[in-house]
C-alpha cells in the first residue's frame, strides 16, 4: 500500500482485453467474488465493468467514483483506470482509492425484498390463495405439467397446500410456520421439473396474516406450442385466448423477471438511466401480460355456454382479500384502502373467484385513477328485495353522465385521466367485470361518489342476489 497526501490506495487490479479480472488485491478480489464473479473472470461489478469497457474502447484514462453492493454492505470508492497497450495484454489497470464500507440502508433492503417478490410473481407458473391456516382456496396453473396438480386440488379442495405436493427433506408435520416453508424446494406428480416455493403473507407480515399468496416457480420454463386447430364459436374464431395466451405468458413472465432483476440492481450498482430503462421494460411487460389475461377472460365470458357456479360468498371477506392483494400498490401511491364493516355478514349467491376478480379490477382502477394520499373506500350493503351489494369509491376525477353510458363498453379506457403515469390498460377490465356480474344474475353500475366539483370521485357498485 502506498500512502498519498490526501488519499489511500486500497486495491489494485488488472484486466485483459476481454474485461476479465486477471489479478487483484484482496479487497477487490473479495468484492469480485461477493458480486458473483470469479478469479479470473469477467468483472462482476457493473459500474467498474462499464468504466473498464469505456477506457479500453476509447483508449483514455478515466477517474471516477463508483458504488457497489457486496451482498451485505454498500461499498464506495474512487477508481482510476488506465488503458494498457497490446503488449501488456490490451486490458486495463484499476487503482481503487478511498475504499469505504457502510451498512446497507434498511429502507433499500425492504424495497429490494419487495422487488424480489415482484420478480417471483412474474416468474411463477402456479399461483394460489391460501387462508390463514394455509388451506388452499384458489389455484391458477397453466403449464401442461401442472394438470395432475390441478386434478388433485379439484378432487380434494380446501386442504392444506402441502398435501398436494412433496417437500424434499422436510418430514415435519404440516403445516409448518410459513417462514420455514418460504423458499423451500418442491415437487408434485406429473412434473419432472424442480420447483421453488414462495409464501407471501397478505396484509401485515405478522404472526397472524390474513392469508397467503402461494407461488410455485420452476427451475426452468417450458414453452408449449399451441395446437394447430382453430375452435369456432359461431362466426367468431377463438384463437388468442385458448392458443396464444399460454405460449406467450411464460416468455413475457421471463422478460418481466429479468427486467426487474436489472432494475433492482441485484448484481450490483448500475447507472440510473439503465435501471430506469429496465423499469420501463418491466412495466411494458406487465401491461402486455395483463392484456393477455384480459383477452383470455374475454374469450371465456363471450362464449355461448359460459356459466358461473352458485355458492355462498361473504362479500366482506372477498373485500379484505382483494384489498390485501392490492395493498402494496396502494401504499406505493400513499393511498389508504378503507374497508367499511356493517357489523354483519353480507352474503351473496355467486362464484367467489369471479367476485374476487371483479373487486381486484375495481380497486386496482380506483388506485390508478385516484390522487396520491387519497382514500379508496370499499363498503358492503345489506340486502334489499333479495339483493346485496359492494361498492368501491375513489376520490379521483369522477365519471360524467356521458362517460357512464359507455364506460362498460368493450375497449373503453375509462375516459378519465390517470394519475402518476398509471397505464390505462386494455379497455376490457370493466367490460369483462360487468359480463361476469350479469352471468351471476347481478349487475355492475357506476355513479359519481359525491357532488364535490373538485374531486367528485367515482362509485362502482356490484349488485348480486342475496344468499338464502
Amino acid at each position: 500500500m502506498m500512502e498519498r497526501p490526501d488519499t489511500l490506495m486500497a486495491a489494485r487490479g488488472l484486466t485483459d482485453d476481454q474485461d476479465r479480472l486477471i489479478t487483484a488485491d484482496d479487497l477487490l478480489a473479495e468484492l469480485q467474488e461477493n458480486c458473483g464473479g470469479a478469479m479470473p473472470g469477467v468483472l462482476a461489478v457493473p459500474e467498474l465493468l462499464d468504466l473498464v469497457q469505456q477506457t479500453r474502447e476509447m483508449g483514455l484514462r478515466i477517474a471516477r467514483e463508483f458504488n457497489a453492493y457486496d451482498g451485505a454492505e454498500d461499498i464506495s470508492g474512487f477508481v482510476r483506470i488506465h488503458p494498457l497497450d497490446a503488449e501488456a495484454g490490451g486490458g486495463c489497470e484499476l487503482i481503487v482509492e478511498n475504499w469505504q464500507r457502510s451498512p446497507a440502508n434498511p429502507a433499500s433492503t425492504r424495497e429490494m425484498a419487495a422487488r424480489l417478490d415482484t420478480i417471483d410473481r412474474a416468474a411463477a407458473e402456479v399461483t394460489a390463495r391460501l387462508d390463514p391456516s394455509q388451506r388452499l382456496q384458489l389455484l391458477d396453473a397453466l403449464s401442461a405439467d401442472t394438470a395432475d396438480l390441478q386434478e388433485a386440488v379439484a378432487a380434494s379442495p380446501g386442504e392444506v397446500w402441502t398435501n398436494y405436493v412433496t417437500l424434499p427433506g422436510i418430514a415435519h408435520q404440516q403445516p409448518l410456520h410459513w417462514r420455514l416453508l418460504d423458499g423451500a424446494a418442491c415437487t408434485f406428480a406429473g412434473s419432472e421439473r424442480a420447483w421453488r416455493v414462495r409464501l407471501l403473507p397478505i396484509g401485515p407480515a405478522s404472526e397472524t396474516p390474513r392469508g397467503f399468496e402461494l407461488l410455485l416457480i420452476a427451475d426452468e420454463p417450458v414453452y408449449e406450442a399451441p395446437e394447430s386447430e382453430t375452435v369456432h364459436d359461431g362466426a367468431q374464431t377463438r384463437l388468442i385466448g385458448s392458443a396464444l395466451t399460454p405460449v406467450l405468458r411464460q416468455p413475457i413472465a421471463r422478460i418481466i423477471a429479468n427486467a426487474e432483476t436489472v432494475r433492482a440492481k441485484l448484481a450490483g450498482p448500475l447507472r440510473n438511466e439503465y435501471s430506469e430503462y429496465a423499469g420501463n421494460i418491466a412495466a411494458a411487460g406487465q401491461h402486455l401480460s395483463g392484456m393477455l389475461d384480459d383477452l383470455a377472460d374475454l374469450e371465456v365470458v363471450e362464449a355461448a355456454n359460459f356459466k358461473t357456479i352458485k355458492e355462498r360468498v361473504d362479500l366482506g371477506d372477498a373485500a379484505k382479500r382483494a384489498a390485501g392483494i392490492l395493498g402494496v400498490r396502494a401504499q406505493a401511491r400513499s393511498i389508504t384502502l378503507e374497508l367499511v364493516d356493517e357489523g354483519e355478514k353480507i352474503v351473496a349467491r355467486a362464484e367467489f373467484r369471479r367476485v374476487l376478480q371483479i373487486l381486484i379490477n375495481l380497486i386496482g382502477n380506483a388506485v390508478a385513477y385516484s390522487p396520491e394520499c387519497s382514500v379508496v373506500t370499499v363498503a358492503t350493503e345489506a340486502s334489499y328485495a333479495g339483493i346485496v351489494s359492494i361498492s368501491v369509491s375513489d376520490q379521483g376525477a369522477g365519471v360524467s353522465a356521458e362517460q357512464a353510458k359507455t364506460i362498460f363498453d368493450k375497449f373503453e379506457r375509462l375516459g378519465r385521466d390517470s394519475n402518476g403515469g398509471a397505464d390505462k390498460g386494455s379497455g376490457l377490465g370493466l367490460y369483462i367485470s360487468r359480463k361476469l356480474a350479469l352471468a351471476m344474475d347481478g349487475d355492475l353500475t357506476v355513479t359519481n361518489a359525491s357532488d364535490n366539483v373538485d374531486a367528485p370521485g367515482a362509485d362502482f357498485t356490484l349488485s348480486l342476489p342475496a344468499a338464502d
